[in-house]
């Protein structure tokens, strides 16, 4: 006869299953304003952690890249040799944000060569509105995510000129252009969703992540 399991073993009736572990969000601190997305994670109560290298790319389950200088990151991103590795990672499925110069960097067309994911199906003009002395704020409504609309800034921003099928376009300025898009895992905006209070994208990029095994 089978013994029994004990009242309190883990295959007693009724006992709550364990719980994931929460998923941990990497933050691509090569260049630009990581911190400030590591703080907005933190206000949020999600880990996140810096990922300068292959082996804490491996370790992460959803990367943010910051804004900065595009061409810059692009070029560190093949001197730390984790280009590749972060395509071969988005095409299995890893969830990215991509702010200003990250919206770049997930472009499959920039128009100019420079090292790039390309993996988002959107065409995208880099310094779409000059120089720093051109930078601004703007009020956008946000399409399909409640609340009033988000306060952005933008900071020698680019503007997205046209998206794919499979693109859902989430804000545009008042003139119709493109400034934020998502296609399934995938997030861009062309502001700097960081350097506000306001967390609607920043979680709504989250519930893109799937709970760790």
């Amino acid at each position: 006869m089978a013994a029994l399991a004990a009242p309190n073993g883990p295959n007693r009736v009724g006992a709550s299953p364990t719980p994931a572990p929460a998923p941990l969000v990497g933050v691509l601190a090569l260049q630009g304003a990581f911190i400030e997305h590591l703080a907005m994670l933190e206000q949020l109560g999600v880990s996140g952690r810096p990922v300068r290298l292959p082996a804490e790319l491996a370790e992460v389950d959803a990367l943010i890249i910051p804004g900065g200088e595009s061409t810059t990151i692009g070029k560190l991103l093949v001197d730390y040799a984790l280009l590749e590795p972060l395509r071969a990672r988005v095409h299995a499925g890893l969830p990215v944000f991509g702010t200003c110069a990250g919206a770049i960097m997930l472009a499959r067309d920039i128009g100019r060569e420079q090292p790039l994911l390309g993996v988002m199906d959107m065409v995208v003009e880099r310094n779409a509105f000059g120089r720093q002395l051109q930078s601004f704020e703007a009020d956008l409504p946000l399409e399909g995510i409640a609340g009033p609309p988000l306060r952005a800034v933008f900071i020698r921003a680019p503007v997205i000129r046209a998206v794919g099928p499979g693109v859902r376009v989430l804000a545009r300025l008042p003139d119709g252009r493109i400034v934020a898009a998502q296609q399934g895992p995938l997030l861009a905006t062309c502001f700097h969703p960081e350097l506000t209070q306001d967390t609607r994208l920043h979680r709504l990029f989250l519930e893109a992540i799937p709970a760790r095994r």
